[in-house]
């Protein structure tokens, strides 16, 4: 049995990723984050509590882990990537410091880092390929540029010390356990909508006008590409997008949304928000390399996951009422 580090796991992707490997009777599993982990996660997992940018704690938590998955980094809507830029940047940073250089002492087996789509913001290929990135102009955003930095950081571990390295780069993540905000942007868009359209206002909001593109992933399938990529042989010093496959505009991801909900599909009228300085207007990826190397791909279609994920929010005490008005 081999044990995995899962750092950043009490967040959505990270206890998606925790609840995959315990599935699997090969591996057990080290979660490290700051924030308090959930009772199944306690009573599954040994669970380790720590400032993981500073490297003593990052030994810590690396110790007896021949696999790292690295989530541990602050995420969140397009909001958030305007309103703390020097902060994400230098937390990430850290986070690269003290988590890699603790991979390199311990000498793991397999070292996962998980990136972003961000890496992508301006990109000019479509489907976006892997191999596009050393063509694509350097991301605008400084989220985008952090996680950017994650992958040299991985790639420059490997050229010098030989860290044997797999980057996921997961699109547009959603699915149950991320909660909306009241500051609309500061969550990912999914949650907004869901909560804007259980609140029923007269017009639905969303910034920019509508034509926008996202590729929607399941946060299950994300964890399943994570975990298969991480095991995989075929995945060593290897790079993947790991995402759905169907490029859905903004419009036609909030309508479903608003159906979802059991929103009459007639009343749905938008109003239009101006879009943030930095936003990607098209984000579709290739999911070739990981079906031909990994033989993985998402099998969560988009309507039956966001149906899902309404169910979830609806369960969460307040989401109906206290948004989107």
């Amino acid at each position: 049995m081999t044990r995995v580090l899962v750092t950043g796991g009490a967040g959505t992707i990270g206890a998606a990723v925790v609840r995959r490997l315990l599935r699997d009777p090969d591996y057990e599993v080290r979660v490290s984050d700051q924030r308090d982990a959930p009772s199944w996660m306690r009573e599954g997992c040994e669970v380790h509590r720590g400032d993981l940018r500073e490297l003593r704690e990052a030994r810590k938590a690396v110790a007896g882990c021949p696999m790292v998955i690295h989530l541990a980094a602050i995420v969140g809507g397009i909001a958030n990537f305007h309103k703390l830029p020097h902060t994400l940047t230098e937390v990430n940073n850290a986070l690269y410091n003290a988590v890699i250089r603790a991979a390199l002492d311990e000498d793991v087996e397999r070292f996962t880092y998980v990136s972003s789509s961000m890496v992508f913001e301006r990109a000019t290929q479509y489907p976006t390929r892997e191999d596009h990135l050393p063509d694509c102009p350097v991301p605008r955003s400084a989220y985008g540029f952090s996680k950017l930095t994650g992958e040299v950081y991985c790639r420059a571990a490997h050229d010098e010390h030989g860290l044997p390295y797999t980057i996921c780069r997961p699109f547009n993540a959603y699915g149950p356990g991320e909660m909306p905000e009241d500051e609309p942007g500061i969550a990912h868009a999914v949650p907004d909508l869901i909560a804007k359209s259980l609140a029923r206002p007269a017009k639905l909001r969303i910034f920019g006008d509508g034509t926008h593109t996202r590729t929607l992933t399941h946060v299950d399938d994300i964890a399943d590409g994570i975990v298969t990529a991480t095991g995989a042989a075929a995945g060593l010093n290897e790079d993947f997008n790991i995402s759905a496959s169907d490029e859905l505009t903004v419009a036609e991801i909030a309508r479903i949304c608003w159906e979802a909900c059991g929103n009459d599909p007639a009343a749905l009228e938008f109003e239009y928000l101006p879009p943030f300085a930095v936003d990607v207007e098209r984000r579709w990826p290739s999911v070739e390399k990981a079906s031909r190397l990994l033989g993985w791909e998402a099998r969560i279609g988009v309507r039956d996951g966001i149906a899902a994920t309404v169910d979830w929010l609806r369960r969460q005490e307040g989401v109906a009422t206290t948004h989107g008005r």
